[in-house]
């Protein structure tokens, strides 16, 4: 007998993802608010930073290529386990280390473990959702992000003023044991799961595209086949052109308003925290504005398209920020365009999962992260030399202002980009 009342455990998955992300983006967030400190022990230069950042960026890459194909051949629950043990350690050594080679080394180990967040969690949800109710799923989810990089300027000044710097990457890498423990508990997939009746299984398996998802190892895609498709290609050229400017918001904005405007980065900081709270508000609105889109009767793929070229528009006006007069001028700018790429970011990840078969999507996700990560290296490249330019002329807001240039180009750019590539963005069928 069908049950009439559906059950709504999915929602229960999405807080799970929403706080492992939060961790994810925590762990990753403590070196940014470091930075002074950091390049006083061990007289880092921006170009030195700027290496730091690209071998966790590299490390990133490399593993998302191979965690995508991870998780989709050995399944969500072990797969996301293993790469949050091994991120959570990594974390954790940054405390040990004693030379600039060593923080490359260890913040390699962090990127290479991080990077199976987002192909594992994207991957939950095309497992639990129904494609009407991903976007908004991952908008939530995704919201753990800016969720960790809010702590992070709070908890991070606060454990460096009473117990140094070594115990902020000590107690943040730990916390990630912490999900651990409730993610063994709570999460197996829908066909398995023991709290979800008839009627939410049917729900969530209403597009009836494919059979339900079955944990454990599963038939393995080749990458060589997915290279051979335009949507990857579409996804890929999204991620490789705005990835890295989340990433100049994650690691240089501490930095820009400490040198633009004096900011007390060994106290708790407004200004970073207003900026990341509204990129919550822009993760759970761009997840939410595409599913109402669909629920109006918009096709999905019409609904991600309008919903991503909304969010590229709303980036532009970050070029102004040149013009800003005072940090809260700043940080009304800055905060529009990062909560704008967060919502951008909900609906690409699931432009994946609506254009793939479950089978496929971790790897698919993994290919376009990677992609992102890529872009992510040469990125740190090309601020560290305009900055430590325009810090050698005396005038370092001049480098800035490049830099937000190239940011209210960058999504208007991948949105063209990815609509000459798939102008219908069809289902594909392997």
């Amino acid at each position: 007998m069908t049950d009439t009342k559906k059950t709504n455990y999915r929602w229960i998955v999405v807080i799970l993802l929403f706080f492992a992300t939060t961790i994810n983006y925590l762990d990753r967030q403590v070196i940014g608010l470091l930075k002074p400190k950091l390049e006083e022990e061990f007289n880092w230069t921006e170009e030195d930073y700027s290496h730091i950042v690209m071998a966790f960026q590299a490390a990133y890459a490399i593993g998302l290529l191979a965690f995508g194909g991870f998780i989709d051949k050995l399944g969500t629950k072990l797969g996301y386990t293993i790469s949050l043990i091994f991120w959570s350690v990594a974390a954790m050594l940054h405390a040990i280390v004693k030379t600039t080679l060593g923080f490359g080394a260890v913040r390699a180990a962090l990127g290479l473990g991080e990077s199976g967040n987002f192909p594992a969690a994207i991957k939950v949800v095309a497992e639990w959702f129904p494609k009407k109710e991903r976007a908004l799923a991952t908008g939530i989810f995704n919201s753990g992000a800016n969720i960790g990089a809010v702590a992070a300027p709070i908890m991070v000044p606060w454990i460096l003023g009473i117990y140094g710097w070594q115990m902020a990457f000590i107690i943040t890498g730990a916390i990630g044991f912490l999900w651990l423990i409730f993610w063994w508990i709570f999460y197996e997939v829908p066909s398995k799961h023991k709290k979800i009746n008839s009627a939410e299984f049917e729900h969530i398996h209403s597009d009836v595209d494919e059979p339900a998802a079955e944990d454990g190892p599963q038939e393995k895609i080749k990458w060589v086949r997915l290279f051979g498709i335009r949507q990857t290609w579409a996804f890929v050229a999204g991620k490789f052109l705005t990835d890295p400017i989340w990433y100049f918001f994650l690691f240089w904005l501490p930095s820009y308003f400490a040198s633009t405007f004096k900011l007390d980065l060994t106290k708790p900081s407004l200004p970073l925290v207003l900026v990341y709270t509204a990129t919550t508000i822009g993760s759970i609105g761009g997840g939410y504005l595409s599913s109402r889109f669909i629920k109006s009767g918009m096709p999905i793929f019409r609904a991600r398209k309008t919903a991503m070229f909304i969010f590229a528009l709303c980036v532009v006006p970050i070029f102004a920020a040149r013009y800003a007069a005072n940090i809260w001028q700043a940080v009304g700018l800055i905060s529009l365009a990062a909560a704008a790429h967060q919502a951008w970011s909900a609906n690409i990840f699931t432009s994946a999962s609506d254009m793939f078969p479950k089978r496929a999507v971790s790897s698919v996700v993994g290919i376009g992260g990677m992609a992102g990560a890529v872009g992510g290296i040469a990125f740190p490249f090309f601020i560290g030399w305009i900055l430590d330019s325009a810090k050698a002329s005396g005038n370092i807001t001049a480098g800035y202002n490049i830099i937000f240039t190239m940011c209210a180009c960058a999504y208007l750019l991948a949105w063209f980009i990815m609509h000459l590539l798939t102008p219908r963005m069809k289902v594909v069928k392997l």
